[in-house]
């Protein structure tokens, strides 16, 4: 097989490039900015528009050293480095856009032609005028791009003889003063630019031949900005001649003042044909190769992928930018799919900017042999986005309603590649920063941001309890489900890798899950608790279902002496099988004057629960057990004024048990039975209590529903509930 024709700098970039910057702007529409802008507001708006450019060539040629570029020119590059769904539908929106400028250059370029000939000027002469270059210049695509590319050159060499013959044309028309700025009867400098931005678009055509190029690494960066420096040149200088040599008035009414002053007229008429023709010829080349790059990646159709001959020409890619092409030419009337396709480019080059920016801020692996600075690429997305709102906010609007459904169609259709992109970076560079800002800062009194670690086992209502949690841990709080497998023998550990669980129920529920292999049960959950977690976002807070019939397991006391120890909080959901939630209507608090932490816990958690969608219809009481006839008054204002601080809304009743002392458990039995969830307190106890207290928790669970027991660390706040003092 033999080895497929490679191009260099300036046949494969610097040509392309600079014959789409020289193109019909610079002919036809020039002397109509300086005229009605003024020598000053001309040469402004020229510089504007080619920071623009100059930020996405210098951003491109960046990535462009970092990473192995292949075909298709900005969508190789924006799908490597921020992923296939931006990537892909950027490259459909400016591979539309490529093959719509075709029919764009094309109509412009029989206007002069018919013109020039005398032929009809009807649209129905533009249209076939237009076909049939269209139909020359896919031809010569098809007979070789080799071929296309040399007919370039033909084309440079006119466009430089007409620019000689204007500068040496005659001063006849010269002003007597030359207009710095705009007058009163100029359009705004606004529509001036818009009409201008064009003209600095084209030098990524030589982008989209990157798979042609010999050393695309060293042929982008030097024949790209080569081609924007020689273009701001050109146009900074002609610029300036015009408004020396011409006067304003006549500028802004004759678009063809150029042929006039030019030393040999019809070298200006071969100088504009040949911007256009060469312009349609950088689409009708690169088009394709963008095309056929997004159907190897299986973004659009494979049938598009295959080329054909030993250079691998995109020919049914070719067909279809032609398709496109022609019935742009077809409607004749491009001025609205003009602005569109405008806007297509500038969306693009600010994906490039950002593209450049996100890499040189976030990905520790970016290091490209072209280095500039990263704010370069941030402040080309800004002007990219800035421009597209001053010149067309319905455009804009439009454009990027179009690309933001590509998005998301490329999004669902879940297409990978066998790369990184850059929003891993991203993230990692976010969470990285995130963390130490938050282990530099001391958390003293601050509100209960939860992470829980959860041990949900397997059982039918192992759901309920994920449910539950994520709950409880409200919007921001981070939940890891452990799952532990027991091996007494062969004990050998799951590779990291394995560790990981990546189930539909746990991402629908945002909570991570891991298993780990252990030999022990209670001790996995020791270690567990002991080492899980880093700096900035440690593990807080202990879940699990209650362990009934475990009240004489010195492992599990061990297990509990020891969380205690380690001053996690502490959450144990008895779960009944038989009532569930209930309606998820009735929430009860049980407090007494030894709950001061635990009371403080439980109002948290009933404001997350109230704002879950499944609880936003709770009501919540808060039940105080007045053991010591204290006044109501006092303690229903004492309650109410704590409850308010945290802002949860509730209803307060105060059982009067000072004659009666019945025992809590029985109060709660009496009052909780038919509650949807209930949170009881852990009291303070030792250790070797715990059988007493597991055994008559279990009593009381067979009475009521599904309870919640709390267990507040040392860092939650000691409300003030010793009322006796305060009487």
């Amino acid at each position: 097989m033999a080895e497929k024709k490679k191009f260099g700098t300036f046949a494969g970039v610097f040509t392309p490039s600079i014959l789409t910057i020289l193109g019909v702007i610079m002919y036809m529409r020039l002397g109509w900015v300086v005229g009605n802008a003024g020598l000053i507001g001309a040469i402004i708006v020229i510089i504007l528009a080619h920071l623009i450019a100059v930020s996405t060539g210098l951003s491109v040629s960046s990535v462009a050293t970092d990473k192995k570029i292949g075909a298709g020119g900005i969508y190789y590059v924006l799908s490597r480095s921020m992923g296939i769904p931006i990537g892909g539908s950027i490259g459909i929106a400016l591979f539309i856009g490529t093959a719509f400028s075709i029919a764009l250059y094309l109509v412009g370029f029989s206007e002069s032609f018919n013109a020039y000939f005398g032929f009809g000027m009807t649209i129905n002469d533009i249209r076939l005028t237009g076909s049939l270059a269209l139909a020359a210049i896919t031809a010569l695509a098809l007979i070789s791009t080799s071929v296309a590319l040399r007919a370039q050159f033909f084309i440079l060499a006119a466009i430089i003889i007409s620019l000689v013959s204007i500068f040496f044309g005659t001063t006849a028309f010269a002003p007597e003063t030359v207009h710095l700025f705009s007058t009163e009867d100029s359009v705004s400098l606004e529509v001036v630019f818009a009409i201008f931005f064009p003209a600095v678009t084209g030098f990524t055509a030589g982008i989209a031949m990157s798979g042609d190029l010999k050393d695309p690494k060293r042929s982008i960066p030097m024949g790209t900005l080569s081609a924007i420096g020689v273009g701001l040149i050109v146009y900074l200088g002609l610029a300036i001649f015009i408004s020396f040599n011409i006067n304003s008035e006549l500028l802004k009414t004759d678009y063809n003042i150029l042929m006039k002053i030019a030393m040999f007229a019809p070298a200006v008429v071969a100088g504009i044909w040949g911007a256009t023709l060469s312009s349609a010829i950088g689409g009708i080349l690169g088009g394709p190769r963008i095309l056929q790059a997004m159907s190897i990646d299986q973004v659009t159709p494979k049938i598009f992928g295959k080329g054909k001959g030993e250079n691998n020409e995109p020919v049914n890619a070719l067909f279809l930018v032609f398709i496109i092409a022609e019935a742009g030419i077809l409607i004749g009337e491009l001025d609205v799919i003009a602005r569109v396709v405008s806007m297509f480019y500038l969306t693009a080059y600010g994906f490039i900017n950002i593209s450049y920016f996100l890499e040189s801020w976030a990905n520790p692996d970016f290091q490209p042999t072209f280095k500039i600075k990263s704010w370069i690429g941030l402040l080309g997305f800004i002007a990219c986005f800035g421009v597209m709102f001053k010149l067309d906010i319905l455009a804009m609007i439009g454009s990027l309603a179009v690309i933001g459904g590509l998005y998301f169609g490329l999004q669902r259709k879940e297409v990978h590649l066998q790369s990184n992109d850059v929003w891993r970076s991203v993230w990692e560079n976010v969470v990285n920063k995130g963390l130490k800002q938050i282990d530099a800062k001391v958390d003293e009194n601050s509100n209960w941001n939860p992470n829980i670690i959860l041990f949900s086992g397997r059982s039918d209502h192992q759901s309920y309890l994920l449910d539950l949690c994520k709950t409880v841990s409200g919007r921001t709080g981070i939940v890891t489900n452990f799952k532990l497998i027991v091996v007494k023998e062969d004990f050998i550990p799951l590779k990291k890798t394995e560790q990981i669980i990546r189930s539909e129920t746990f991402r629908e529920l945002g909570i991570f899950a891991r298993q780990i292999k252990v030999d022990n049960i209670y001790q996995g959950i020791i270690n567990i608790a002991t080492t899980f977690g880093f700096s900035g976002v440690e593990p807080n807070t202990i879940m699990m279902g209650w362990p009934k019939g475990l009240e004489n397991s010195k492992e599990y006391s061990k297990m509990t002496e020891t969380l205690l120890y380690l001053d996690y909080n502490l959450l144990y959901l008895d779960f009944d099988r038989k009532t569930k939630f209930g309606n998820y209507q009735t929430v009860d608090l049980w407090w007494r004057e030894t709950d001061s932490k635990n009371a403080e816990m439980m109002l948290n958690i009933a404001r997350f629960i109230i704002a879950s969608p499944r609880w936003n219809n709770t009501s919540i009481r808060v039940l105080f057990v007045n053991n010591n006839n204290i006044d109501r008054g006092i303690i229903r204002t004492k309650i109410s004024n704590l409850v308010e601080d945290l802002r949860v809304n509730v209803e307060i009743k105060i059982i009067n048990n000072a004659v009666e002392q019945k025992p809590f458990y029985d109060l709660i039995k009496e009052e909780s039975e038919s509650t949807d969830l209930t949170l009881v307190g852990i009291p303070d106890y030792k250790i070797e209590k715990q059988a007493e207290f597991v055994l008559k928790t279990n009593d009381l669970f067979g009475t009521i529903g599904s309870t919640l027991l709390v267990k507040a660390a040392n860092n939650f706040n000691v409300l003030d509930l010793d009322l006796i003092k305060n009487e």
